[in-house]
């Protein structure tokens, strides 16, 4: 097991190109579950790669348990990947599919037999042992190709969208299969998927990336209770973050949010005072959960009756949408809620968790943002003084 460290990162695949890794900043301690998430194009899968030894880096350094690997072979770095592809060799049995690492390495039989034994039972394919790879499912080829990499015992696992050629079903079996793998193993992992549930689920750190810039880097309940940014709060979430175009009031020294639902208006009082805030043009910011329906007296939180446009039975819970201010807004009400389009429902907001964005930056108002190398000193503090 290893900590990794990314200092300054930077990648370009030539002069007069726009870098692809911009000033990438991270620190994982021992034992922790990074997730890169992102569109596809943000540079995951090459930052990945340059952990991995795959890519070379044009600045900065990557550190493993303090050393600097930047300049190493992938044979050197002591990590193990599993691609989105599973790259199995198709005239070879399981069990020869799993050993072959540890042959090329020579590794005395007798050591590579238990090997196999241990990642078989770990994984559950102690039954496939001697079939061929066509032989198997899509879900039986990656714990193949998973096996692979943990028979090598390595400091650091990688994953590149390694359950995205799933079907549904299957991609939720394997991601609990992954997580209990990871709290039996400890062993520092990163994983790279475009699907955010996957990163929600799976990570204890939670990388977001955008044009090969991280945009933020926290744990699952940071990121989703608190982004830092507009594309951090659509991209984390789903359904996803209602997104409220306004402008903000000032009434009594105190700044309010106007929602207008055709039949109502509503006055949403904000808990920011920051001077100038009502001459710009703002998005506010809702979770669907965060928006209830007010059933019985009043409660003393801000309400508002709206028309039902569009309702989605989900079975666990009902989306209800609405219109608020011109834009459709998703409400998340419990499943035995079941109204009808065109019926008239009262719903009530708790201001303490609307977040305020500008509308031309994108950028989070109301939070006092640290610098990014200010935030990197941060983590690297965070996980040294474990």
């Amino acid at each position: 097991m290893a900590t990794l460290e990314l200092r300054n990162v930077n990648k370009t695949y030539g002069a007069g190109l726009p870098d692809t890794l911009k000033n990438i900043e991270l620190s994982i301690s021992d034992g922790e579950f990074l997730i890169l998430v992102g569109p596809s194009g943000c540079g995951k899968s090459t930052l990945m790669n340059c952990i991995a030894g795959l890519e070379n880096i044009t600045g900065g350094a990557i550190m493993i348990d303090d050393q600097d690997v930047s300049g190493m072979s992938p044979k050197d770095r002591d990590i193990a990947m599993v691609f989105q592809s599973y790259a199995l060799y198709p005239t070879m049995s399981v069990r020869e599919n799993i050993e072959f690492g540890l042959k090329i390495r020579k590794m005395a039989q007798s050591a590579i037999d238990e090997e196999v034994a241990r990642v078989a039972k770990l994984l559950q394919i102690e039954h496939l042992l001697n079939r061929k790879p066509g032989q198997l499912s899509g879900g039986q080829q990656q714990r193949v190709a998973m096996g692979r990499a943990l028979a090598r015992r390595p400091k650091i696992y990688l994953f590149d969208e390694p359950l995205s050629n799933l079907d549904a079903k299957l991609r939720v079996e394997m991601r609990t299969e992954m997580k209990l793998m990871h709290q039996r193993l400890k062993t520092t992992t990163v994983y790279v998927t475009h699907d955010q549930i996957e990163a929600m689920t799976l990570g204890d750190k939670v990388a977001v990336m955008k044009d090969g810039i991280i945009q933020q880097f926290g744990t699952p309940k940071q990121i989703y209770n608190d982004p830092a940014n507009l594309f951090v709060a659509s991209f984390i979430g789903s359904p996803p973050m209602n997104f409220i175009p306004l402008r903000l009031q000032r009434k009594d020294g105190r700044l309010l949010a106007l929602l207008d639902s055709g039949q109502a208006r509503c006055e949403l009082p904000l808990g920011v005072t920051d001077a100038g805030l009502e001459d710009r043009e703002i998005i506010l910011g809702m979770r669907p959960e965060q928006i209830s329906l007010m059933q019985g007296e009043p409660n003393g939180l801000p309400s508002i009756r709206a028309e039902v446009q569009v309702t989605e039975p989900t079975g666990p819970d009902t989306l209800v949408f609405v219109n608020l201010n011109g834009t459709k807004v998703c409400c998340r009400l419990a499943p035995d809620v079941a109204p009808q389009v065109g019926e008239t429902l009262t719903l009530q907001f708790d201001p303490a968790k609307v977040l305020l964005f500008d509308a031309q930056t994108g950028e989070r108002l109301g939070v006092v943002a640290k610098p990014q190398a200010q935030v990197h000193a941060d983590n690297v503090a965070q996980f040294k003084g474990r």
